[in-house]
């Protein structure tokens, strides 16, 4: 059987770009090599397209983009693939599939998706209106509001009215939650832009970082509670759900910086919890995953309230983080997957999804 060729996607004009290149190392390491022929594609924080020719191990390190070859998607169908361009020299390179490991804006958002529509490109992972509605947390909520699946008690502010009239946004706020609150970009991820407001004068500080990051923001009341994962796995209507990991942050909530520079947060899988809760969450997650017509991966997140120890969904990720100590691969490494496999299964599911 003749390799696959496959794009692998990765950096990009986001917050998160640089957990991106972290992710990337890890997908491109556990792609085999005696199955796929891969192609590294590097979107620089500018927005330039280039084509990585160097050793995976130095993807992180140097300015090598500065030297590398543009290298785009085409939207042209004739082509199915990637444009070489070097020069006034053009070589099309075919690509069988697209396996994204872009995270937040512009990459897990629909827009790259919806390009590899044009292209006719198959893609791992969520399609254009499920990526979107994902990423957006306050369209996020009003689906799963519908499933009757607890949330957090909310509001939806713009930042429009933030800049029109911050106090009447403010009291808007403290009618519908009760302090503290979370303040989050709506379309931001890897905590990214989120704070945690404990009174009026931390909430109006909350409200223009938010704003900073996006025009839409989400106002949640805080869950006294623990913090739980679970990865979903598989194409709508057939998919599996991990293990449920428990997360321990070690500021006082997964901050970006508590997720990826504080050495004392933690992960504990499985989570200690009762097998009953166990299996609400994973069903919760398929079912939210369905909900949100998901395809090939992610990872939803809830609570499990301290008080009432009910179940209360917190966010969905449609391309979760692959560095080492990210929870997607480390759930379904619980369930038997090694990170080899794991990869080998998106890039099937991706391909399947195409067919259908």
């Amino acid at each position: 059987m003749s390799k696959k060729t496959i794009a692998v996607v990765f950096g990009g004009v986001s917050s998160e770009h640089d957990v991106s290149k972290v992710s990337a190392e890890t997908v491109i390491k556990n792609l085999n090599p005696e199955k796929y022929t891969i192609l590294p594609v590097y979107i620089t924080k500018d927005g330039a397209w280039k084509l990585y020719e160097g050793p995976i191990e130095a993807i992180n390190g140097g300015h090598w983009d500065q030297y590398a070859p543009t290298c785009v998607i085409s939207p042209d169908r004739e082509h199915k693939g990637l444009l070489r361009i070097v020069g006034d020299k053009l070589k099309v390179i075919p690509v069988d599939l697209v396996y994204l490991v872009l995270h937040g804006a512009n990459g897990e958002d629909g827009t790259i998706q919806g390009l590899l529509e044009l292209a006719g490109l198959p893609y791992i992972g969520c399609g254009v209106l499920s990526s979107a509605v994902s990423m957006n947390k306050a369209y996020t909520k009003i689906v799963v509001e519908k499933l009757g699946i607890a949330q957090a008690p909310y509001t939806i502010a713009y930042k429009y009215q933030i800049e029109k009239d911050v106090n009447e946004v403010m009291d808007t706020v403290e009618k519908a939650c009760k302090y503290p609150v979370f303040v989050k970009p709506a379309c931001a991820g890897s905590s990214v832009g989120i704070s945690k407001a404990h009174n009026r004068d931390e909430l109006v500080d909350a409200l223009w970082l938010a704003c900073e990051h996006d025009k839409t923001i989400v106002i949640e009341q805080g869950i006294t509670g623990r913090e739980l994962e679970c990865a979903v796995l598989g194409n709508t209507p057939d998919i599996e759900a991990s293990t449920v990991g428990e997360i321990l942050a070690a500021d006082e909530f997964y901050s970006y910086d508590a997720k990826y520079n504080n050495a004392e947060s933690k992960t504990v899988l499985p989570a200690d919890i009762p097998e009953k809760k166990r299996e609400e969450i994973r069903a919760a997650a398929i079912e939210i995953f369905k909900a949100l017509d998901g395809m090939g991966l992610s990872r939803v997140d809830f609570f499990l309230e301290k008080k009432t120890n009910k179940v209360i969904f917190n966010e969905i990720n449609t391309l979760p983080g692959f560095t080492p100590i990210s929870m997607y691969p480390m759930l379904f490494e619980h369930a038997g997957y090694s990170t080899e496999e794991l990869v080998d299964k998106i890039v099937e599911l991706g391909l399947k999804r195409y067919e259908n």
